[in-house]
């Protein structure tokens, strides 16, 4: 059976399989940056038991951002936080930022909803290095066996 054309879907080559893309809705500066390094871009992939996303979050500084995410049971995943000024300092000496790609400094927010309910309660997130990297336990409806 061949899969309905759906505008959210693109086919990996290498595998035959569909690809989900997720639409992701940005405000503040999260919609301003350039070419470059990028402010929002997401991977959302899926096994049987959870949902694991990782977004792109150049420019954020996970102690200075104020950062937080929220899932949602529905799916709906928002992370909201500020990017800091970009200026860089390295040994006591400021450095004066020439070049700008990443976001411009200000509030930021991005959404995006995962192909499925969750259990938000169980939830793992890891911030490192410019990635948000998550894991989120899809929502499953207990099994009571009939004990008769």
């Amino acid at each position: 059976m061949v899969p309905k054309s759906n505008s959210n879907m693109s086919t990996n080559l290498g595998t035959g399989n569909p690809l989900l893309k997720p639409v992701v809705t940005k405000t503040g500066t999260a919609s301003k940056g350039t070419v470059g390094a990028s402010l929002g871009k997401v991977d959302i992939s899926a096994s049987e038991k959870a949902y694991s996303f990782q977004v792109a979050l150049a420019g954020v500084c996970g102690n200075q951002s104020n950062m937080k995410c929220s899932v949602r049971d529905d799916g709906r995943v928002k992370i909201e936080g500020v990017v800091t000024d970009s200026s860089l300092r390295s040994d006591g000496v400021l450095y004066e930022v020439k070049v700008q790609e990443f976001s411009p400094p200000g509030p930021f927010s991005i959404s995006f909803d995962l192909p499925g309910p969750v259990d938000p309660r169980l939830t793992a997130f890891d911030f490192k290095h410019g990635i948000l990297d998550a894991t989120v336990m899809k929502f499953r409806i207990p099994y009571f066996p009939n004990n008769h």
